[in-house]
C-alpha cells in the first residue's frame, strides 16, 4: 500500500466512512463492510504472496489427457508467484489492479490461478483467519497511519516471502 497512495487513500476513505457510522472501535464482523480494503489485500497477495512456491510428491501415478504420465514419488514444484504473474491470466500482470478482485471481475478468475495459501486438500487451514487477519490489520494501520515507501532491496524469495533488510516503510500518524 505505501507504493500506491490513491489505494491508500481510497481504502482509507472507505474504513474512515465505515468508523464515521460506528463510532467504535473495528471489529471482526466489520471486515466483510470494507470490500475496496478486501480487493487491495488479495491484489497485495497476488503480487507478492507470503509463499511464492510449494512442492508435493505424487502418491501415485498421475495420467494427463495427452497422453503423458508423471509417475508415484515424482516432487512436483508449483511456483505460485509465477502463476499469480501469468499473462495469459493476468492482463498486465505486473501492475498493481485492485479491480481484479472486484465483485464483477473475481469471477472469471479461473479457480486456482490465485492461492496465495496453496489450493487443494494440503491448503493452508487457516487462510480465511489469514486473510481477514491481514484485513484487519491493514485497516487499522491505514485509520492511524499514511504510509510511504522508503526505498530498499526487493524481498528475497526463500520457502516465505521476507526481505533480506527489513521493510522500509515511513509511517506519519494521522490527526482523527
Amino acid at each position: 500500500m505505501a507504493l500506491h497512495p490513491e489505494y491508500q487513500s481510497k481504502c482509507r476513505k472507505e474504513i474512515d466512512d465505515l468508523m464515521e457510522i460506528k463510532s467504535e472501535k473495528l471489529e471482526w464482523d466489520d471486515l466483510a463492510k470494507l470490500p475496496y480494503l478486501t480487493m487491495c489485500v488479495k491484489e497485495s497477495l497476488r503480487l507478492r504472496g507470503p509463499v511464492p512456491s510449494i512442492r508435493r510428491v505424487t502418491t501415485r501415478p498421475l495420467k494427463f489427457p495427452d497422453g503423458r504420465l508423471v509417475p508415484e514419488g515424482t516432487v512436483i514444484s508449483v511456483v505460485i508467484d509465477a502463476l499469480h504473474h501469468n499473462p495469459h491470466v493476468w492482463s498486465d500482470p505486473m501492475t498493481y489492479d485492485p479491480k481484479r478482485f472486484s465483485p464483477e471481475n473475481i469471477k472469471s478468475i479461473p479457480p486456482f490461478a490465485f492461492i496465495p495459501f496453496s489450493a487443494g486438500p494440503r491448503n493452508c487451514i487457516g487462510q480465511n483467519f489469514a486473510l481477514n487477519e491481514a484485513k484487519m490489520v491493514t485497516a487499522i494501520i491505514l485509520r492511524n497511519f499514511y504510509l510511504s515507501l522508503d526505498e530498499s532491496p526487493p524481498p528475497a524469495y526463500n520457502l516465505v516471502l521476507r526481505s533480506p533488510k527489513g521493510i522500509h516503510v515511513t509511517v506519519k500518524p494521522r490527526n482523527i
